[in-house]
């Protein structure tokens, strides 16, 4: 957070720039509300209690394999990732 001195007085500014994006895991998980592949990516990831929360895309895309996910839900990864990524 960066203070900004403005005519004596001081105004609090919220400078995220230097803040660390959401962890792909997290981003997964709020999409739970989300239609579609990836929608139904989310709500998987919820009921998974080993789901890597604070992984990357390799960490749940191996999670995705260990649990015989079908191909569908691989495409739905990769299309997570690239939404992801334009963040």
């Amino acid at each position: 957070m960066t203070v900004l001195p403005i005519f004596g007085l001081t105004d609090a500014v919220d400078s995220s720039e230097g803040s660390e994006p959401l962890p792909f895991g997290r981003w997964i998980l709020q999409q739970a509300e989300r239609g579609g592949l990836i929608g139904q990516l989310a709500a998987a990831a919820k009921s998974d209690r080993a789901f890597p929360r604070d992984g990357d895309p390799v960490d749940v895309r191996k999670r995705l394999s260990l649990q015989g996910a079908d191909p569908d839900m691989h495409e739905a990864l990769d299309d997570a990732e690239m939404d992801w990524k334009s963040l």
